[in-house]
């Protein structure tokens, strides 16, 4: 009797097995969150996922190999920086992470990104805007995010737009490929706002939002 009750323990305990493998459910929700050209794969976990960890690979669009993010295998963190391997910014990629468990030795189904384009998908943070009046003028600092300006390595120019918002609400607006303008010609002892944007001419005159509204009064 022990002998026919053994083969049927062992097939229960597979069983058990398998079913425990296919109930460790993937991540979801998994996506790319990019600024200023850093990239950043973002995923919701399971439930009752304190003990998970997470496994993220990537690959270029069209290419059949799917390659291990180094720094980011067996972790236990709910995103991963891609900026170093998705540093093409004309190409398109995917990412795709999966959940495993020490405990039973199961890991999930891989959980796919949507395509995600550095050029297209990333948001520009707006310049900081600094305001000095002189007897000159008003002199306009700009100055963009150093998270920008360390990503693109200096390959790309950058040009700015200052908008100088009068008193009635009319506003003008000046082009400047340095970082400082001087504006004259502007009436005394009279206020002008300003905001500033970034622009990118070579990624197809991608640019940020304006920045905040600095005002000063001229003497």
């Amino acid at each position: 009797m022990t002998h026919l009750l053994l083969p049927t323990l062992l097939l229960q305990n597979l069983s058990l097995s398998i079913t425990t493998q296919e109930m460790l459910v993937p991540p979801s929700q998994v996506m790319f969150k990019s600024a200023d050209y850093r990239h950043v794969l973002h995923w919701t976990p399971p439930t009752n996922s304190s003990s998970l960890h997470y496994d993220v690979q990537w690959k270029i669009y069209g290419e059949p190999v799917w390659l291990d993010v180094e720094g980011c295998q067996g972790i236990q963190k709910h995103h991963c920086d891609l900026s170093r391997v998705t540093k093409y910014i004309r190409e398109w990629y995917y990412a795709r992470v999966r959940a495993s468990s020490g405990y039973s030795c199961s890991k999930s189904s891989w959980a796919l990104s949507p395509r995600f384009s550095p050029c297209w998908d990333t948001q520009i943070s707006p310049p900081s805007l600094k305001l000095n009046t002189t007897k000159q003028g008003i002199v306009v600092h700009v100055k963009p995010s150093r998270v920008l300006a360390r990503n693109l390595h200096k390959q790309h120019s950058l040009l700015y737009n200052i908008y100088t918002i009068h008193a009635n609400g009319s506003e003008d607006v000046s082009e400047i490929t340095s970082n400082e303008r001087t504006l004259t010609k502007l009436d005394p002892n009279t206020k002008y706002c300003f905001q500033a944007q970034v622009v990118i001419p070579r990624l197809f005159f991608k640019s940020s939002l304006r920045s905040s509204t600095k005002c000063t009064t001229t003497p």
